[in-house]
């Protein structure tokens, strides 16, 4: 029993031997119709690193022959399948740069945006990849508006734009996190000062009044009344823009300590208040704010 298994071991280290030999001299082959067949034959086994490795082999056989775009794009399709997508970015872009007008072309376009924008990052490194694969993306959509690649790309430029958004967001967030109520407040009304209509507005809305809000609260006496005012301007501005939204209880709660610091009713009556309600309330703020200033 141990002598048949011994023989089944051998043959099977040869047999793996065997393989590895066949596919070492394919690679030091200069047999063009071998290495292109094997490569194929690879490929299509699902093998992608060998057929890659192959097809590379093979480029410097085909350079300037009919076969040459077959053999670069596949080149860069097995490493795609390889899930190696910095390298076939690589190789479609110089294909395309070589060959534009290749029956592979249109597929080799939209094969390597694909490869930059799964080549990005997550939000919290960095996002040179997101940028530069927005502007590929852009750029394609533009150049081909009929593609049968248009939603697909639309839908990743969405989430690469979205993840822009959280990176500005939780990055001016972080001063709130470290309690820099001023800071946090400068940080998060810069963001949506470049861009309005991130998707986490109501979020940085709600940190820019607990930002004003906190900040007013740890303040010495003497500057505790500007501060404060400067809070309801933005619980105001808050409310005026997104008057269900689920911080309204808490920011209520905090306007009404605000108003008592303030020496004022504790109501909190501004659900029916109009656009020009708000408005109004604003400049009577800056009044009293102006006011306050002189006197001191």
């Amino acid at each position: 029993m141990k002598l048949k298994n011994l023989i089944m071991a051998a043959l099977a280290i040869v047999a793996l031997s065997s393989c590895k030999s066949q596919y070492e001299l394919l690679m030091n082959s200069n047999n063009v119709d071998e290495k292109y067949e094997a490569a194929f034959n690879y490929f299509n086994e699902g093998k992608y690193s060998k057929a890659g490795s192959l097809f590379e082999s093979l480029s410097v056989l085909t350079n300037g022959t009919e076969r040459d775009d077959t053999v670069r794009f596949y080149w860069g399709l097995s490493n795609y399948k390889f899930r190696d997508y910095y390298t076939a970015e690589t190789n479609f872009e110089n294909f395309l740069n070589s060959y534009p007008r290749s029956p592979f072309a249109s597929e080799a376009r939209y094969l390597r945006l694909d490869c930059l924008y799964r080549s990005t990052l997550r939000y919290e490194l960095d996002q040179a990849p997101t940028y530069k694969a927005i502007t590929a993306i852009s750029e394609y959509i533009i150049e081909d508006p009929t593609t049968p690649h248009l939603q697909v790309c639309r839908e990743m430029l969405q989430e690469l734009n979205d993840r822009l958004d959280r990176k500005a967001y939780e990055g001016a967030k972080l001063y709130y996190k470290m309690e820099d109520y001023l800071a946090s407040r400068v940080a998060l009304r810069n963001v949506l000062k470049d861009d309005a209509d991130n998707i986490y507005r109501e979020d940085i809305l709600y940190y820019i009044a607990m930002s004003s809000y906190n900040y007013a609260y740890n303040s010495v006496p003497a500057k505790k009344k500007e501060r404060y005012l400067t809070f309801v301007d933005d619980y105001l501005n808050f409310i005026g823009e997104i008057p269900e939204s689920n911080y309204r209880k808490e920011l209520d709660n905090a306007y009404r300590k605000a108003q008592k610091a303030l020496g004022k009713d504790v109501t909190v009556e501004h659900e029916d208040m109009t656009e020009k309600d708000f408005a109004k309330e604003r400049r009577k703020l800056l009044r009293e704010e102006r006011k306050n200033a002189k006197k001191n």
